[in-house]
C-alpha cells in the first residue's frame, strides 16, 4: 500500500508566528506516527520560516517510521542531511524566496549537478528522490542522475481534477509508467487532499509514497489530527 508521509512544516509555521514552542513540532512528529503516519517529512528553508535546522536534529531521534528531508541542495542543506542521515532526501529546485515548491527539476539541464549531489547521498546510504514534473524526459534524466526515486509534482493534477479527473491523471500515469520502466520508485506530492488523493492512488497502484502537509494539517484543525491521518490513509487503501 502507498505510504503516507506527513509534512509537519505548517505546524512549525504556527509556532514561529508566536514564538516559544507551542505547538511543539517534535511532539507533532511523535503523534503523527502514533496516529498512523508511515513517515515524517520536513522541508527546512534557508530563512527557517517554518522548520528550523535545529528542529531537524531534534526530530530525528523520535522517528520510528521513515524520515524524509526535502530541500534545495545548497552546501548547508547537504551538510545537514549528511549529519542527520534520514531515510530519504528529496531534492527540490526551490529558490530561497519561493513560498512553496512550484516546479520540478529540469533534470536534463542540471544532470551533471544532480548526478554529483545524488552520488554524495548514496555514498552515505541515503535514498535519494528528485522532485520532477510529469514530463517523461525529466524522469529519464533523473534516472541517469542515479536517483532511487522521483517525486511527481502533482499541482497540475490537483488543479485539473475538479474539471476532468481522467484528463488530469493521464500524464501522471504515463510518468509513473516511465519511472517504473526506468527502475525508479515513485513518490508524489503537492496539493493532494481528501478529494483528489484516492483517484490518484487508484490509477497509480505502484505509487510508493505521498507526502502531504498543507491540506492535511488544515483538515486537522477541523477534524482532529488522529482522525485526519486515518482519513488520508483510507484514501490510499482504496
Amino acid at each position: 500500500m502507498t505510504k503516507l508521509s506527513v509534512n509537519i512544516n505548517k505546524i512549525a509555521t504556527i509556532r514561529n508566528a508566536r514564538g516559544g514552542n507551542i505547538p511543539d513540532v517534535r511532539l507533532a512528529a511523535i503523534n503523527c506516527q502514533k496516529f498512523g503516519a508511515d513517515g515524517i517529512t520536513v522541508h527546512p528553508r534557508p530563512d527557517e520560516r517554518h522548520i528550523r535546522y535545529s528542529d531537524v536534529f531534534e526530530i530525528k531521534p523520535v522517528i520510528i517510521t521513515e524520515f524524509n528531508i526535502e530541500g534545495y541542495p545548497s552546501e548547508q542543506f547537504i551538510n545537514l542531511v549528511l549529519s542527520v542521515k534520514p531515510d530519504q532526501v528529496t531534492l527540490v529546485p526551490d529558490s530561497p524566496d519561493v513560498i512553496t515548491s512550484n516546479a520540478g527539476w529540469n533534470t536534463k539541464k542540471h544532470l551533471s549537478f544532480l548526478k554529483d549531489i545524488v552520488s554524495v547521498f548514496k555514498e552515505s546510504g541515503i535514498r535519494t528522490s528528485i522532485f520532477v514534473s510529469a514530463e517523461p524526459e525529466d524522469i529519464e534524466y533523473a534516472a541517469l542522475a542515479g536517483a532511487d526515486r522521483v517525486e511527481l509534482y502533482t499541482e497540475p493534477y490537483a488543479r485539473l481534477y475538479q474539471l476532468d479527473k481522467q484528463k488530469a491523471v493521464e500524464p501522471f500515469l504515463k510518468a509513473a509508467e516511465k519511472a517504473k520502466e526506468s527502475g525508479l520508485g515513485i513518490n508524489a506530492g503537492h496539493d493532494l487532499n481528501l478529494q483528489n488523493l484516492r483517484y490518484l492512488s487508484e490509477n497509480i497502484p505502484y505509487l510508493d509514497e505521498v507526502s502531504i502537509g498543507h491540506a492535511l494539517i488544515s483538515d486537522a484543525l477541523y477534524l482532529g489530527l488522529e482522525n485526519t491521518i486515518q482519513m488520508y490513509k483510507r484514501q490510499l487503501a482504496g
